[in-house]
C-alpha cells in the first residue's frame, strides 16, 4: 500500500518534492491542508496545485509531463477569425471573476459533478480580493459566452479552467488572457493536465523537472498584483 504524505496544518507552505508524486494517478503528490491564500500561493510556485471532487479531502498534484502554452503561442484558426471579425464580442480583465468561476463549475456534457465546489470558489474569490487570481471575459454585448481563470504569481501564471457558451468562447479567453501576459513577461500560461482540445490549441508538454524549475524562477520575480480591470484586451 502507498502511503500519501499529509501535509502539515501548521506549515502552508511545505510540500514534498514533486518528483516524489504517484506515477498513477499521475502526479498525486499529498492530501489535507486547507485553501488558504498562503498555502495556495506556495503551492503554485513550487509546481503545485489542488484538485478533488467535492466528497473528497484536498489533494495536491504535480503531474509529469506538464502541459503549457506559451503566451505567444495560442493557435486561433481562421474561421474562429473570420467568426470574431464579424462579431460584437469583446475582451475584458477582472470585471467578472466569480460568474466565470461558476460558469466554469457547472455541468458539462458528459460530465457528472465538478470539482469546483463551493469551498475552491471561497477560497480563490479570497485570492481575487488579494489581487492574485484573476479572470479574463469574453462578452456578447450583455452576455458572457467564454471566460478564463488563473492565479498569478510573480510571472508565472496557472490557468485553473476556462468555458465557453458559445462556440470559440473559450480559445478567444485564453488568447486574450495569453495576450496581456505576453505584454507583461510572462512565458508560459500553465495549463496543468495535458489533453487533445488544448495540444490543438498550440499546448506543449514539458517535463516536470523543467516546469518546477521554471515555475520558482518565475514566481520569485516581481509580479502584479492587483486588479487588471484597466488593462485593454485586443479581439485575437
Amino acid at each position: 500500500m502507498i502511503r500519501l504524505p499529509q501535509l502539515n496544518p501548521l506549515r502552508p507552505g511545505l510540500f514534498p518534492d514533486p518528483e516524489d508524486a504517484l506515477v498513477e494517478p499521475n502526479g498525486l503528490l499529498a492530501w489535507g491542508g486547507d485553501l488558504s491564500p498562503e498555502r495556495l500561493i506556495s503551492a503554485y510556485a513550487q509546481g503545485v496545485f489542488p484538485w478533488f471532487n467535492e466528497d473528497e479531502p484536498i489533494l495536491w498534484w504535480s503531474p509529469d509531463p506538464r502541459c503549457v502554452f506559451r503566451t505567444d503561442g495560442v493557435h486561433i484558426s481562421r474561421s474562429l477569425r473570420k467568426q470574431l471579425s464579424k462579431s460584437n464580442w469583446r475582451i475584458t480583465a477582472d470585471t467578472s471573476f466569480t460568474r466565470v468561476m461558476r460558469a466554469c463549475a457547472a455541468p458539462r456534457s458528459g460530465l457528472v459533478g465538478t470539482w469546483i465546489g463551493d469551498d475552491m470558489i471561497a477560497a480563490y474569490e479570497e485570492l481575487h480580493r488579494q489581487g492574485h487570481a484573476h479572470s479574463v471575459e469574453v462578452w456578447d454585448r450583455g452576455s458572457l459566452v467564454g471566460g478564463i481563470y488563473g492565479v498569478a504569481v510573480g510571472r508565472l501564471f496557472c490557468g485553473e479552467s476556462m468555458f465557453s457558451a458559445r462556440t470559440g468562447g473559450s480559445k478567444v479567453a485564453l488568447a486574450g488572457m495569453c495576450q496581456l501576459l505576453h505584454r507583461w513577461g510572462f512565458p508560459f500560461l500553465d495549463a496543468q493536465v495535458t489533453n487533445d482540445h488544448l495540444l490543438s490549441m498550440g499546448a506543449v508538454e514539458i517535463q516536470r523537472r523543467q516546469f518546477v524549475a521554471q515555475a520558482k524562477r518565475l514566481a520569485a520575480m516581481p509580479g502584479l498584483v492587483g486588479s487588471w480591470v484597466q488593462h485593454p484586451i485586443a479581439l485575437p
